[in-house]
């Protein structure tokens, strides 16, 4: 069964393509959309990037720790906040994508790929 992705504005597929690229500069990544209408980037079948759209806004989530999560969110004039329904796992949302810093997001990513993966995977890439 086919489902149908949710982002469809302009902004939401320009931050798809941008999100994309640097999600798939890691090896064995699988992006899917799931009944929601939601685009994740996948390792082993599990999702350590997830987007969205709401109210003709994109909505872009990244997996993080607990410990990490609450360090983003303390920060003074933080873009995150957590997700909702994932956010007790650690997940982080970003909550102006025009104000994204792409050195953080593209670290925030590679965090998550790592944290995601399966671990000969993660030692095999941490080890080049």
């Amino acid at each position: 069964m086919t489902h149908h992705s949710l982002l469809n504005s302009p902004e939401a597929l320009q931050l798809l393509e941008r999100i994309r690229a640097v999600c798939m500069e890691f090896p064995e990544v699988a992006e899917k959309i799931d009944a929601f209408g939601h685009t994740s980037f996948r390792v082993s079948d599990k999702p350590f990037v997830m987007m969205g759209q709401k109210e003709g806004l994109p909505t872009l989530a990244i997996k993080s720790t607990p410990a990490f999560q609450d360090i983003l969110l303390r920060q003074e004039g933080t873009n995150y906040f957590k997700t909702p329904y994932i956010g007790h796992h650690g997940w982080v949302s970003v909550q102006n994508i025009e104000r994204i810093d792409w050195e953080e997001t593209r670290q925030l990513i590679e965090e998550g790929f790592y944290r995601t993966a399966p671990k000969r995977l993660a030692k095999q890439l941490r080890g080049r």
